[in-house]
């Protein structure tokens, strides 16, 4: 039974979890986490998924908002705008790609990943989907992010600007090349939706959607 694996939680909460068996949280866990992580990917893998969201919105690199200013002064803000449009609509083209990979993690997850999860925090399972899918996900994410960027001829000025940037400094060789920088942004976005997706499961169990997520969730309340 799971109270062995949760004794440092209230005896209310463990009282609950005594009548739920190993196979029950984990079916329940995996339920949960498939729901929030798909809710993210739907919310995020559309238009204005990024650029409309506040959230997630991916700016200019910091290291060149100056130049972005610039830009705007000279009368150039019209293409500053088109480029930070297409880097936000390269990541929204992007993310469903996400999908399947998340329900291959959940499918994986084992009875030890379980366990951590719901021993850990707010978003311990935000935590498991990017250790187990970043890497793949990041080989997936930049073909279709090269594929939008390339549409614009100002990601090409970009990256020449930026490699001069930084091969004097002035530029943070992370942020050097569009479509990596793009790319992480994106990764960094749909995990941040993942996390706030699991929070509010957490929190009101009733949005984990199955009966067994439900009750697992319910009682770790």
């Amino acid at each position: 039974m799971l109270t062995a694996m949760l004794v440092a939680w209230p005896a209310a909460g463990i009282a609950q979890l005594d009548r739920i068996t190993n196979q029950e949280a984990v079916s329940g866990l995996k339920s949960a986490l498939e729901k929030g992580s798909q809710a993210a990917v739907a919310t995020l893998g559309k238009a204005d998924g990024f650029f409309g969201n506040a959230q997630v919105k991916i700016p200019l690199p910091a290291s060149l908002q100056s130049a972005e200013k610039m830009m705007r002064r000279f009368g150039m803000g019209k293409q500053a705008d088109e480029l930070i449009l297409t880097m936000n609509r390269a990541a929204e083209a992007a993310v469903p790609e996400a999908r399947q990979l998340f329900v291959n993690a959940v499918k994986k997850m084992s009875v030890q990943d379980a366990k951590g999860i719901l021993q850990g925090g707010d978003t311990a399972g935000t935590a498991y989907f990017r250790r187990t899918t970043e890497g793949d996900l990041r080989t997936r994410f930049l073909p279709i992010v090269k594929k939008a960027t390339a549409k614009v001829g100002l990601a090409q000025q970009y990256n020449e600007y930026a490699q001069k940037g930084a091969s004097f400094g002035l530029v943070k060789k992370e942020d050097a090349n569009l479509d990596n920088y793009v790319t992480q942004k994106a990764l960094d976005g749909l995990f941040v939706m993942v996390a706030e997706e699991e929070k509010r499961i957490r929190k009101d169990p009733v949005r984990a959607g199955t009966e067994i997520a439900k009750k697992v969730f319910g009682a770790l309340r």
